[in-house]
């Protein structure tokens, strides 16, 4: 094991600096206990210096009824959304199985978006389509360009924290969920302007941290030659929060998400780049011609539900967590309308183990409702999944504990951990808490930005 990757060992002492500063700096995480398996952990934290921030790792406030969704697969974005036919004749004709919408911003050259309603998302979702939602808010005053609304060094956190609470409202007023990627357009600008520099990396942060408040992934689309190079330059900062995703305009014809000249690899590592490798031009797919950009999209993109009915002759239980043996919170009538959000594993019921979390927060025994499948997961529906970036180079198990093997390569600092479940383990520091991920493997909750780093996470459910 490197100097720099970290696992879970008791006998690594606590540290100071940064980490302690990124884990210890929230005042949620102090003082609590970690309540499982008929005991409490009693967590000491007396007399350790708490700074102020929580930088560059800060955590999603997910909501109930939430979960990240990714895409692993090319992309196009377009001025204005498309038309419901014009996506369905692209369908399955095309290579692409994501499309970008410009969903919001002052800036947005296409305002009007005659089609993009929440109809047209539901209608986009049916058909397949996984969305890549991006806001044209205001731009640094030294951007190339005439975009008239733009910010200083002085406003610019005023104005991310303005854009990323706009654009959370317009994403709910669509249906994208918590647990969605949303990207804040930020183009290409002169970074010989130091003052704008610092600017741009003040934006940036502040639409992280009020996107994670609002319980929403926070991406950002920058110039390889600009956005991208500074906050790669703060990528380690404890000055500014990271994004989770970085979609990177280079139209080289290459879509390759890695090699990239002014990012290294080790940063934004897993399921958080995309890359728009090819500009205007028409494509014709299915008989319909669209003037697009090109992308390859590894990255999070919007969560939607999906409506399904229930299938019992008598009324469904939706329980607290994936398993009967949690409290009854509501009850839903035979033929009643549910909205999936996602799916995960939990008590067998019948001939299957699935559970689906609805929007509402509560959980169903996917027995019970029509999905497309009655004893395995659909692949319509993600996998249930909360991220947060981890804190250090951090070593993957096959189990919950340090005497379970290595598993894979390690999560780079900052990447996500897409955490599905949690279950005790080893201690680690001020948790017993692990997480096991949606590829199956597990790591020290101590090392993933979340809710807590002392106990459980909600809404993340217990492992079965």
């Amino acid at each position: 094991m490197s100097a720099t990757q970290h696992d879970s060992s008791t006998a690594r002492l606590i540290g100071t600096g940064q980490h302690i500063g990124q884990r210890i700096g929230r005042a949620r995480r102090i003082g609590r206990g970690l309540a499982a398996a008929g005991g409490a952990l009693a967590v000491l934290v007396a007399g350790l210096a708490l700074p102020a921030a929580a930088e560059p790792a800060t955590p999603v406030d997910y909501t109930s009824g939430s979960t990240a969704t990714r895409a692993n697969d090319l992309g196009f974005d377009t001025c204005d959304a498309p038309s419901l036919a014009a996506l369905n004749a692209w369908q399955g004709t095309s290579p692409y199985d994501v499309v970008n919408i410009y969903f919001g911003g002052i800036n947005r050259g296409c305002a009007a978006q005659p089609n993009l309603t929440p109809t047209w998302v539901r209608g986009a979702v049916q058909a397949g389509w996984k969305l890549l939602p991006t806001y044209f808010g205001y731009q640094p005053t030294c951007m190339f360009g005439t975009k008239p609304n733009r910010y200083d060094a002085n406003s610019a956190t005023a104005r991310g924290s303005s854009d990323g609470a706009d654009a959370v409202a317009r994403a709910q007023a669509l249906g994208l969920l918590s647990g969605s990627g949303l990207y804040a357009d930020v183009e290409h600008y002169d970074r010989t302007d130091a003052s704008c520099r610092t600017a741009v990396r003040r934006y940036v942060s502040a639409w992280t941290k009020t996107l994670h408040d609002s319980g929403y992934l926070a991406g950002v689309y920058v110039h390889q030659d600009s956005g991208l190079r500074d906050l790669s330059d703060t990528y380690d900062s404890t000055s500014y929060a990271r994004p989770d995703a970085v979609w990177m305009a280079r139209w080289d014809g290459n879509s390759s998400l890695t090699g990239w000249p002014t990012a290294p690899d080790s940063q934004w590592s897993y399921y958080q780049r995309a890359k728009q490798y090819q500009g205007d031009h028409d494509e014709t797919w299915g008989g319909v011609t669209i003037n697009i950009d090109s992308d390859n999209v590894r990255a999070p993109v919007a969560t939607t539900a999906r409506n399904y009915s229930v299938t019992s002759t008598s009324a469904l239980n939706g329980r607290s967590g994936p398993s009967s043996s949690y409290p009854v919170v509501r009850t839903y009538a035979p033929g009643a309308t549910l909205a999936v959000v996602c799916q995960t594993s939990g008590q067998r019921v019948g001939t299957t183990s699935v559970w689906d979390r609805l929007t509402d927060g509560a959980w169903v025994s996917d027995r019970y409702v029509s999905t497309p499948s009655s004893t395995g997961f659909s692949s319509a529906l993600p996998r249930c999944a909360y991220p947060g970036q981890v804190t250090v180079d951090l070593t993957a198990r096959t189990g919950p504990g340090t005497s379970y093997p290595a598993s894979g390569s390690p999560l780079r600092k900052g990447a996500l951990a897409y955490v599905a479940c949690q279950k005790v383990g080893t201690q680690i520091r001020t948790t017993r808490v692990w997480d096991q991920l949606r590829d199956g493997r597990w790591v020290s909750d101590y090392y993933v930005s979340n809710r807590s780093n002392t106990t459980w996470s909600a809404p993340v459910p217990r492992c079965p």
